[in-house]
């Protein structure tokens, strides 16, 4: 069964949490893992996909978005945004609004709440939605760090 992980932040901007993403993505990868980062839309992986080369100086992460027509098949970390996954990943950190229906074919699912009131509104939906279904859910405050 998939475990997920909810890691509440103090911040409030959809750039910190796309700036925590790519920390855990990082930390994902030099783990071994290999990573599926879950967007809205084409835009919002775009530039996902820019920060992900930017974020710290001394980062690497090899990524891709996955309809791009370079994109290897097996890139340790790919962003995507449609109804499929891909290729297999280990770890789904999902970005978007939606509860991707194909999240139970990874290990763990990460979701990353920031306090504003829409994006509080669709990860308590996800929750309810996970706990109801019995997935073994972990909560990780980062407020209190």
């Amino acid at each position: 069964m998939t475990q997920v992980d909810f890691y509440i932040l103090a911040a409030q901007t959809h750039d910190e949490r796309a700036q925590f993403a790519c920390r855990l993505a990082e930390k994902a990868f030099s783990r071994g893992n290999r990573v599926l980062i879950q967007t809205d839309d084409e835009a919002s992986a775009r530039a996902l996909d820019d920060l992900l080369w930017t974020f710290r100086d001394d980062a690497f992460i090899p990524h891709a978005l996955i309809t791009a027509d370079d994109a290897p098949g097996e890139c340790p970390v790919s962003i995507g945004w449609h109804d499929h996954p891909g290729h297999h990943h280990d770890v789904i950190l999902n970005l978007s609004a939606q509860l991707p229906g194909f999240f139970g074919r990874f290990q763990r699912f990460i979701s990353i709440v920031v306090q504003q009131d829409q994006v509080l509104d669709y990860t308590r939906n996800h929750y309810k939605y996970l706990k109801d279904r019995g997935y073994p859910i972990n909560n990780h405050d980062m407020r209190l760090r």
